[in-house]
C-alpha cells in the first residue's frame, strides 16, 4: 500500500514486526494515485490501475503484512497487498460465512 513518497527501498533484514513493515514495502515512493481510485473512475482505467498497483505489490516483501493490516483494519479504500476493494470485501463475505479458499 501506500506510504510515504521517498525513492529508498530496503529489503528487510528480517520479518518486519508491527508497522515496519511499511519501511520496506515495494509502494514506498509510488504516488497515492496508483493504488487508490479518482472519483467516477470505471472500467477499463479502473482495471488498468488495479493492474499497475497488483504488479507492484506481487514482488512486494511484504505483501502478506500489508494484506493483513488490510483485513484486520478494514481497509475500505484502495489496493492493499494486492487485494482491491472488492477482494476484500469478497474475502469478508467468505470469512462471515465459514468458507474456506
Amino acid at each position: 500500500m501506500l506510504l510515504a513518497e521517498t525513492s529508498e527501498i530496503r529489503a528487510p533484514a528480517a520479518a518486519p514486526h508491527h508497522e515496519e513493515w511499511r519501511e520496506v514495502a515495494a509502494c514506498r515512493g509510488v504516488a497515492s494515485s496508483v493504488f487508490f481510485s479518482p472519483d467516477g473512475e470505471r472500467g477499463r482505467a479502473r482495471a488498468r490501475r488495479e493492474a499497475n498497483a497488483r504488479q507492484i505489490c506481487e514482488d512486494c516483501p511484504v505483501v502478506a503484512q500489508c494484506r493483513d493490516h488490510a483485513l484486520t483494519a478494514d481497509e475500505p479504500y484502495g489496493i492493499w497487498g494486492g487485494m482491491t476493494e472488492a477482494d476484500r470485501r469478497r474475502h469478508a463475505r467468505r470469512t462471515r460465512t465459514g468458507e474456506r479458499r
